[in-house]
């Protein structure tokens, strides 16, 4: 019998910083949105300019570490697979959403690059999202990366720019129909 393939490779820009939370479980989950752009010549030599939007979902450890690492105009590599879920919005109607479930990801920006994510056309629509709850955060955070001791800093005008304390925290997922699968 034949395997079937669902595989989705992408680069692009990160349209926000990440939002991780926790299950009731323990399980970190990570969403972002990666902004995806091409550009094609007509048959008149008319440049065109196209972006699309993804949502992207990382669990566990890999979502830890893009919660961590990751910013808005970060420049990444994600591969993944595609899912679509359905959801019931406020109004009881059924919605769907499509996302990339993240298996790796891979920072291309440099620190200094980060941030520095170039206009891109359109805006991510997030009208088919699920809501989220947001309760208080749990103690729990994603764990601080070594340091290096035989690495000097660099200078502070050469770092990116430090995250605000309370940038990102996670939020509990409190029940089955919060969890993003």
């Amino acid at each position: 019998m034949a395997k079937d393939l669902n595989k989705v490779q992408m680069t692009g820009y990160l349209g926000a910083d990440p939002e991780m939370r926790y299950t009731s479980t323990g399980s970190a989950v990570t969403t972002f949105r990666v902004a995806s752009g091409r550009s094609w010549k007509d048959k008149e030599g008319n440049q065109h300019d196209d972006t699309e939007w993804f949502r992207v979902v990382a669990w566990d450890k890999l979502g830890e570490i893009c919660n961590q690492y990751l910013t808005k105009g970060s420049r990444v590599y994600v591969e993944g697979r595609l899912q679509t879920r359905k959801w019931t919005d406020r109004d009881g109607q059924d919605r769907y959403t499509s996302e990339v479930i993240a298996q790796d990801m891979i920072m291309l920006s440099s620190r200094n690059d980060r941030g520095q994510a170039p206009d891109v056309e359109g805006e991510f629509e997030g009208h088919d999202d699920p809501p989220t709850e947001t309760n208080s955060p749990p103690a729990r955070r994603a764990p601080a990366p070594a340091n290096n001791a035989s690495r000097a800093p660099a200078p502070a005008s050469n770092r990116a720019p430090a995250r605000p304390p309370d940038r990102n925290r996670p939020q509990p997922i409190n029940d089955d129909d919060d969890i993003p699968f």
